[in-house]
C-alpha cells in the first residue's frame, strides 16, 4: 500500500469492553501495525445519559491489558461537538444540507401513513425547499440524491450497493443541538485521517449514510470492512450464557492476554491451519484479507485450550511473574524464586493462572495446615498404608542430597527390594504429601518441600492412619 494505513477503535463507555469489541480492536490494531501504521482510539461519548466514566477507564484498563497500545492522544467525542457543527454549517451552506422543523411525533406518522400504503417507512422530505432556518426544536437532515446508487467493496462480504431510494434525508444534527452518531463518525474519521474502517457487521447499515456523508462533503472515503458479530454455539448473540465475560473479567479470572488476542484474532481470521500465533507472528500476517465473511462462534472450551498452550510455552521466569499476584491473592507472599520450581510442576494441569496459583496452596501451607480430601484418606491411610509410610519416612532420611532423582531413586529402590508394586505405595505417600490424590511427581513434591517439611507430613499422615 502506497498510502499509511490508518484504524481505529472506537467504543461506546456504556459499559465494559465486551469480546467482539475486543475483537474488532485487536483487527485494526493488527492491521495498522501490519503495515507499520497509525492506531487510533476514540471514545464516543455523545450518550451523555449512558456513557460513565468508570466504563472508560475500564476500556483503557482492558486496551492496555490486551497489549494494544494507540498512537497519538486519545480522542473523546464529547470534547469535539464545536468540530461537528462546523461540519454540518458547511453543508447547510453547500445546500446538501437543510434545516427541519418536522416532530418526532410527525415523522412517526409519516412512517405509518407509508406503511399502510404499503411504501417504505421514511421521512417525506416536507422541508427540504422550505428555507427554514435555526430554531428551537429543529434539526438538520442531509439533502439526499433523488437517485442513485451507494456501491463499495466490502473488504469481508466484497461488492455491495444499495439503491439510494431505500434511505430517507436522515438527521445530522438533533434538536438538542448533539451531532448524529453517523455524522459525527464520519468527521471524526476523516479528521484522523482513516484509511480502513474494520467494524462488526451490526454498522453495515450505517456505511450506506456514512458514505453519502462524505460525498457531499467531497471527503476521501475509507475503505470499509464488516465483520460477522460473534455468536455462541447455538448460534444466538454471544452473551454471558454461553461463557462470554467482559475482558476485564478475564484478566481477573487469570487468562493471558496474548491468549485471548490469539483466540479472537482466529474468531473470523485464519492463516492456513495454524492455531496458536505469538503477536509477532499475528502481526506478520495479517493484511487485511482472509477475514471470514460467515459468523464465528464463541467456543469457552477452545478459549481454555488455547490459555493452557500459551500458558505452557511461556519461559518459567515469566509465568512465575504473571502468576505471583494470583499466588499473593490466595494470601501466600512467596518469591519468584520459590513459584518457578511451582509453574514447572504445576503448569502442565491448569489452564489458567488463578488455576495454575490454586494448585500451588498444598505445598505452600505448612504440614499443620494441610487439609485432606476424606474419600482420599479413608480409602489410603490404613494399616497397609501406615506400613508404608512408616518405612518410607525412614527410606527418606537418608536421602543425601534431597532432590528429585536421589529420591525418585530411593523411592523406587524400597518398592522394588520388597516385591511391592509402586501404584500400592504411591497412592498413600501422595496423600500424605499433597493432602489429595493429585499433584506433580512424587520426587518433585519432595524436593520442593525439603526433608523437614516432608517428614512432617509422612509423620502426621501415619498417625491419621
Amino acid at each position: 500500500m502506497t498510502k499509511e494505513v490508518r484504524t481505529r477503535f472506537a467504543p461506546s463507555p456504556t459499559g465494559h469492553l465486551h469480546l467482539g469489541g475486543a475483537r474488532t480492536a485487536i483487527f485494526n490494531w493488527l492491521l495498522a501495525r501490519h503495515f507499520n501504521g497509525k492506531f487510533s482510539l476514540r471514545i464516543e461519548d455523545t450518550d451523555t445519559l449512558r456513557s460513565k466514566q468508570e466504563y472508560t477507564d475500564s476500556i483503557l484498563q482492558s486496551m492496555r491489558w490486551l497489549g494494544l497500545d494507540w498512537d497519538g492522544d486519545l480522542i473523546y467525542q464529547s470534547q469535539r461537538t464545536d468540530l461537528y457543527k462546523a461540519y454540518v454549517e458547511r453543508l447547510l451552506e453547500l445546500g446538501k444540507a437543510y434545516w427541519c422543523s418536522c416532530t418526532a411525533e410527525e415523522v412517526e406518522a409519516m412512517r405509518v401513513k407509508a406503511r399502510a400504503l404499503g411504501q417504505k417507512p421514511r421521512y417525506d422530505g416536507r422541508c427540504r425547499d422550505l428555507g427554514l432556518g435555526p430554531a428551537p426544536g429543529r434539526c438538520v437532515r442531509l439533502r439526499l440524491p433523488a437517485t442513485g446508487r451507494i456501491a463499495f467493496h466490502d473488504l469481508v462480504k466484497g461488492p455491495i450497493a444499495i439503491d439510494v431510494q431505500e434511505l430517507d434525508d436522515f438527521v445530522l444534527l438533533r434538536a438538542d443541538g448533539m451531532p448524529t452518531y453517523n455524522l459525527a463518525v464520519v468527521v471524526d474519521d476523516h479528521e484522523m485521517g482513516l484509511t480502513h474502517v474494520l467494524r462488526g457487521d451490526d454498522h453495515l447499515s450505517n456505511t450506506p449514510k456514512q458514505i453519502l456523508i462524505y460525498q457531499a462533503l467531497d471527503l476521501p472515503i475509507p475503505e470499509f470492512g464488516h465483520v460477522p458479530m460473534i455468536m455462541g454455539k447455538d448460534k444466538q448473540k454471544l452473551s454471558k450464557r454461553h461463557g462470554a465475560k467482559a475482558v476485564i473479567e478475564y484478566e481477573k479470572d487469570g487468562l493471558l492476554p496474548q491468549a485471548l488476542v490469539n483466540y479472537l484474532a482466529r474468531l473470523g481470521w485464519s492463516h492456513g491451519d495454524q492455531e496458536l500465533f505469538t503477536l509477532e507472528e499475528l502481526v506478520k500476517y495479517f493484511d487485511g484479507t482472509n477475514l471470514n465473511p460467515s459468523q464465528a462462534c464463541f467456543d469457552e472450551v477452545k478459549l481454555s485450550w488455547c490459555n493452557a498452550q500459551t500458558m505452557r510455552g511461556l519461559p518459567l521466569e515469566t509465568l512465575a511473574c504473571k502468576v505471583q499476584p494470583f499466588v499473593a491473592n490466595l494470601g501466600f507472599d512467596t518469591s519468584l524464586a520459590r513459584l518457578e520450581p511451582l509453574c514447572a510442576m504445576f503448569r502442565e494441569r491448569a489452564s489458567d493462572l488463578c488455576g495454575l496459583a490454586a494448585s500451588f496452596k498444598p505445598l505452600l501451607v505448612t504440614s499443620s495446615e494441610l487439609e485432606y480430601v476424606a474419600k482420599d484418606t479413608a480409602k489410603h491411610f490404613n494399616a497397609q498404608g501406615k506400613v508404608y509410610l512408616e518405612a518410607l519416612m525412614k527410606v527418606f532420611q537418608k536421602v543425601e542430597p534431597f532432590t528429585s532423582l536421589p529420591l525418585n531413586e530411593a523411592l523406587n529402590a524400597y518398592v522394588a527390594d520388597n516385591n511391592l508394586r509402586f501404584k500400592d505405595v504411591a497412592p498413600p505417600l501422595r496423600t500424605a504429601l499433597m493432602g489429595f490424590m493429585g499433584g506433580s511427581h512424587l520426587q518433585d513434591i519432595m524436593a520442593y518441600l525439603g526433608p523437614e517439611e516432608t517428614q512432617k507430613r509422612l509423620q502426621r499422615a501415619i498417625e491419621m492412619c
